[in-house]
């Protein structure tokens, strides 16, 4: 029986909770998970009821969509780390949790992120991603820096309409998605091919087709029964996005060439390379950056006047003495650095993920351990490992400076939201985010070039399905030169 970890002493318990009765069960589960608890809620009283960070449970979306909904949730940072375990545990279809979107929506292909890594063409698939990111670290800076630019323009100009408010959501899927084509399409501007300025929008609908099934619109609750009905009957259609996606296709197909001819070179086929790439650039890096950007800005507005003085006060200090704004210089920001991750930890953008038992094993909790069976699926809730309490002091809150200095990095192993531990990295063993440096780098320049510009902000904001909705309100112009 394999184990989790070094700890063997712990006592072995038998894991508690139910599934409930078939069809039902699963029925009510989600209903309190989507409707009457909320998902906090309802794995919070999971945890008080059974005493434990490790229960049985169903998860979403459940009858007709999954077939089997039933898993084992890990509550907390010592359960969820075997979820990275790729020698016990296996990620084979698991992506979006008990269910998987059809293949049509990816042109037949199984892309690289349903791929478990003891599959042959997972290897080649993720190799080839991260030699694409490393080969073009050269065009980092100055390709993010230049629709940065364009997104605070567009947010300033919408402070000066009638509405004197601007949507950072709005600002930033478009910068996002600029700064994905022209990464992977030879710096080609996307609004000058096929796409126009639809490719945010075309993602968009691509993406909702396939997640609908896993959230909520937060509709009035007379409407609840109607919409779990709607979008957990039956899953989506591939047609529905069938003309966004073709000309999605259409247009990485024409401007990534020289990306393509990588990947032919690198034993891929032209064809699968192109719907790998499409799903990287979208589902992976689109989807994720136009929500992280806003989350990021959320924790650092509530932070207050205060905080951003400070942040400014580092970011100008360094850059004057770089002369600019180097790779070395970002990395020198301890406070940003840290705010960064701090962002992350507390409200990671992709809060779930799952994995199945390779081999009958032992799982350890804080307190106990656990029989888990060969086949049985896993699920970790990650907002309850990043902020167990029982690892952070005031987990619960925003701490701005939580990950300077020594004692600070010693707890970046703790920081799991690229499907890893902060501490590892990315390689073709494993199924961490193969991003992970370039999204942390995009997120501190971020910060870089706002205070650069801007002493303070206010804003408001509403959480949503996917992150919260961050509306800008007012902006002050940097009254320190650098």
């Amino acid at each position: 029986m394999a184990s989790t970890n070094k700890i063997i002493n712990k006592p072995l318990r038998t894991i508690p909770g139910t599934y409930g009765l078939p069809f039902f069960g699963p029925i009510k589960d989600r209903h309190d998970y989507f409707y009457h608890q909320g998902r906090d809620t309802f794995f919070l009283s999971k945890i008080q009821k059974y005493n434990s960070t490790v229960i049985r449970t169903n998860m979403p979306p459940g009858p007709f969509i999954s077939s089997d909904p039933r898993v084992i949730a890990l509550l907390d940072a010592v359960s969820f780390p075997i979820l990275f375990d790729n020698s016990k545990v296996e990620k084979r279809n698991v992506l979006d949790g008990t269910f998987m979107p059809s293949t049509s929506f990816t042109g037949g292909y199984r892309v690289c992120a349903y791929l478990d890594t003891h599959e042959p063409a997972h290897a080649a698939l993720k190799s080839f991603f991260i030699s694409t990111i490393a080969s073009r670290k050269q065009l980092f800076l100055p390709l993010f820096r230049n629709v940065v630019a364009e997104c605070f323009t567009q947010i300033e100009n919408n402070l000066s309409s009638k509405t004197a408010t601007a949507n950072l959501n709005d600002a930033v899927s478009s910068a996002s998605f600029n700064f994905m084509f022209r990464l992977f399409c030879n710096n080609k501007d996307p609004a000058e091919t096929n796409l126009g300025s639809e490719g945010p929008k075309l993602f968009d609908t691509w993406l909702l087709f396939q997640l609908a099934p896993l959230a909520t619109l937060g509709l009035p609750k007379i409407f609840n029964y109607i919409e779990d009905f709607l979008i957990r009957t039956v899953p989506f259609p591939a047609f529905l996005a069938k003309s966004s996606y073709k000309k999605l296709y259409e247009a990485f197909s024409a401007n990534a060439g020289k990306l393509l001819e990588e990947a032919e070179k690198a034993g891929i086929e032209r064809s699968e390379a192109i719907h790998n790439i499409i799903f990287t650039a979208g589902f992976n890096a689109y989807g994720g950056l136009k929500n992280q950007f806003p989350t990021l800005m959320k924790w650092v507005g509530l932070g207050g006047e205060k905080l951003h003085k400070e942040i400014a006060a580092e970011v100008r200090s360094v850059v004057k003495e770089e002369g600019g704004i180097t790779i070395n210089g970002v990395e020198r920001m301890s406070l940003v650095k840290s705010i960064v991750y701090e962002a992350m930890r507390i409200e990671p953008v992709v809060p779930y993920q799952y994995a199945k038992a390779r081999e009958d094993i032992i799982v350890n909790s804080h307190d106990d351990s656990f029989q888990i069976k060969k086949g049985e699926m896993l699920f970790g809730y990650q907002p309850f490992a990043t902020k167990d309490s029982r690892i952070f002091e005031k987990a619960e809150e925003f701490v701005a400076r939580r990950f300077v200095g020594e004692e600070g990095e010693r707890l970046l192993k703790y920081v799991v939201w690229s499907n890893g531990p902060e501490t590892e990295q990315p390689g073709p063993e494993n199924k961490q985010c193969p991003g992970k440096n370039l999204v942390i780098l995009l997120c501190r320049v971020f910060l870089v070039e706002f205070f650069l510009r801007y002493d303070t902000f206010e804003f408001t904001y509403k959480d949503i399905v996917l992150g919260p909705n961050v509306t800008i309100t007012s902006l002050t112009k940097a009254s320190s030169t650098f």
